[in-house]
């Protein structure tokens, strides 16, 4: 799975770079070859024989007019006049290596150690060979120059840190190959291939709507969007006129609903720096127009690559500002309630190296972060990684292995909410050069799927009960244990559709509210859960007026069996009603309990009229006037459900409230 589209200014030589910045592809390595060219016009490189001198300086001028094809024949004969001539077969195989031509470079530089096996004056030889070697996976091959090449400097010196970084990654990716990841790339869809290149898929938690970065044949980066109906893609159409633009958008990255993006532009918009980033929303069908992030975010420095949490409110994002550990950092900040994002705050260690990190993206969990490293061991450029963040800090980043990562540079991932699959964009090369990228797909091996906590997300529509309009709703997810908010997200103010992360490995309560409205509670109990499914819940508000009758289930109460006195986890749901009754202050209501039909009825109305007057006790304690509650015991003579099955009895066995 080599070749993944870089993101802007992520390598030297992407798609991507080549276009948001409007710069000329060119390989670092290939600047390399040229400076060793230019240094050796001036330091000419004496040999034996006067005929190899004069081939060789032909060929030196021809490849200095960029006739490189041309310099190549004359340097090959350099080598035949003299064959001890050492910097011939040095540049010959810098000029196959420039023109890609790697197998004829690697034995010229072979034929050049063979020359000075010994000697500083092949350590040129030995980089240029191991560095192809490790390019091209041939670890194995690459280990025994590497080796040597280290033997050639001082032990404490900067060439042997160098080398010694080189020596883990050719270990590091001897190994890999040896015991490879169980993963089948596909493309998504040829209906989606529309562009010359597509690159940098994200998706919402559904898997239902896919927004990637299209290049255009005149050169243009836009974002497009598809659509998937659970059987086939839609044709890609543009994300929104409102957003893209003539310039150049791209590396986007969606909340879980779809509803807000964050995006790069690098030119055409009035920014900061040289890349910032851009934030829209959508209402209904309709983008807003994108809005800077705004000077704390954006620097007169390097900003792009966004990854937002599935709520939309943490952003990661990549910066060369200072104060990180390196030169592109991954940083992070969180946006407060009055809508503004706080100072970013570098990852730190481990994450972040003295190298370049790149292309950050949160899973929906919160927890997993995949990204890109330059700096961390691999199997050379950059890889892909996942760290997990816990309660002592962020783990140790661990390689996601072959074939995911390869010798090639692999640039970002995406992985579904329910951690089964992945999406990411496979570069097409011919020569060394990129030719096109498409987007895949692969079934994430279980290694993986194990190491990521999946999660499932609720969706729906929330709208009058009565009058079925939609309305604004706020979704809150709040983990009971520790009655900490873990998700806020807003419902579609014209459409009313929702999509909630629900995280497994715990008990949550979820909370739909508009002001004016009862609000509505539900559970869900992801202790043992491990495998992600999405629901579909569409949530009926009832108006909150006196006199309505409008009622609801507290479905966040939980009593020991036979008993009265509420658990402690049953706080969250008790401070949502008092915080109601307090915002609400002309409204009364009747707190009734009811139970299933197992057991004495007697002794069932005693235990549903205790429970209920359990829950107007905690609400007077928290400052309701008890003038304004009434509680009631039902018994087990309203049930909601016919007492036939444990799921039925479990719904009768409940706590109402409702408007009087």
């Amino acid at each position: 799975m080599a070749n993944f589209v870089a993101d802007p200014q992520v390598h030297g030589h992407s798609l991507s770079e080549c276009i948001m910045n409007n710069a000329k592809c060119m390989t670092i390595h290939s600047f390399i070859l040229i400076f060793h060219f230019s240094f050796l016009i001036i330091h000419f490189s004496f040999a034996q024989d006067k005929k190899a001198k004069e081939l060789y300086a032909q060929s030196i001028k021809l490849f200095g007019e960029r006739k490189a094809g041309e310099a190549i024949p004359f340097m090959e004969q350099a080598v035949k006049q003299d064959p001890n001539f050492l910097d011939a077969h040095l540049k010959l195989g810098q000029l196959y290596e420039f023109t890609k031509r790697f197998e004829p470079a690697i034995a010229a530089y072979r034929d050049a150690i063979q020359l000075q096996p010994d000697s500083p004056a092949s350590a040129p030889a030995y980089q240029s060979l191991s560095t192809i070697l490790l390019r091209l996976g041939r670890y194995g091959e690459a280990l025994p120059y590497l080796e040597k090449y280290q033997t050639l400097f001082a032990p404490q010196s900067a060439q042997v840190k160098r080398i010694n970084r080189q020596l883990a990654n050719a270990r590091f990716g001897q190994e890999a190959m040896q015991h490879p990841q169980n993963v089948d790339p596909k493309p998504i869809s040829s209906v989606l291939q529309t562009t010359p290149s597509q690159y940098f898929p994200v998706l919402t938690a559904d898997e239902q709507t896919l927004v990637f970065t299209a290049l255009k044949p005149e050169g243009d980066e836009d974002l497009m969007a598809a659509t998937f109906n659970g059987e086939v893609w839609s044709p890609p159409v543009s994300l929104s006129p409102g957003i893209n633009t003539p310039e150049n958008e791209g590396t986007a990255s969606l909340s879980a609903d779809g509803r807000t993006i964050v995006f790069t532009a690098c030119q055409g918009r009035k920014g900061f720096g040289s890349c910032d980033l851009y934030v829209s929303h959508k209402t209904g069908n309709d983008w807003s127009s994108p809005e800077n992030l705004g000077p704390i975010v954006n620097t007169r420095y390097y900003e792009s690559q966004p990854a937002l949490s599935a709520d939309g409110r943490r952003l990661y994002f990549i910066s060369d500002r200072p104060g990180g550990k390196g030169q592109r950092d991954i940083w992070q900040s969180d946006i407060g309630s009055d809508g503004t994002w706080a100072e970013p705050v570098n990852l730190g260690e481990p994450v972040n190296t003295a190298f370049n990190e790149a292309s950050p993206f949160i899973h929906a969990n919160g927890q997993s972060l995949f990204f890109a490293s330059e700096g961390h061991i691999g199997m050379g450029g950059y890889d892909l990684f996942v760290a997990d963040n816990g309660a002592s800090g962020w783990s140790m980043p661990t390689n996601l292995g072959y074939p995911i990562n390869t010798s090639e540079d692999q640039a970002s991932l995406f992985v579904a909410a329910n951690g089964t699959r992945a999406y990411y964009s496979f570069e097409e090369q011919k020569d060394g050069i990129s030719q096109k990228s498409r987007l895949y797909t692969f079934d994430l091996p279980e290694t993986l799927r194990e190491r990521i906590k999946s999660v499932s997300y609720l969706k729906g529509v929330v709208e009058d009960a009565k009058t079925k309009k939609p309305l604004s709703a706020t979704v809150e997810l709040i983990d009971l244990k520790t009655n900490q908010v873990v998700s806020r997200v807003q419902a579609d103010a014209q459409t009313g559709q929702y999509t909630a992360v629900l995280p497994s490995g715990g008990e949550y309560a979820l909370y739909v509210s508009v002001p004016g409205y009862l609000f509505k509670s539900l559970s869900f109990d992801f202790t043992q859960k491990t495998k992600g499914d999405g629901l579909s819940l569409s949530v009926p508000l009832e108006p909150a007026a006196a006199g309505s009758s409008a009622n609801e289930t507290l479905n966040n109460l939980f009593f020991e069996s036979g008993r009265y006195d509420l658990a402690e986890k049953s706080r969250t749901e008790l401070d949502r009603l008092a915080a109601f009754l307090q915002a609400n202050p002309t409204l009364n209501v009747e707190i009734s309990g009811h139970t299933d039909d197992k057991g004495d009825a007697t002794a069932n109305q005693t235990l549903s009229q205790k429970r209920a007057q359990s829950i107007a006790a905690y609400l007077t304690k928290a400052g309701i006037p008890a003038t304004r509650i009434k509680a009631i015991g039902y018994g087990k003579s309203k049930p909601v459900a016919p007492n036939t099955t444990d799921e039925n009895r479990r719904l009768n066995r409940r706590i109402e409230w409702r408007v009087i």
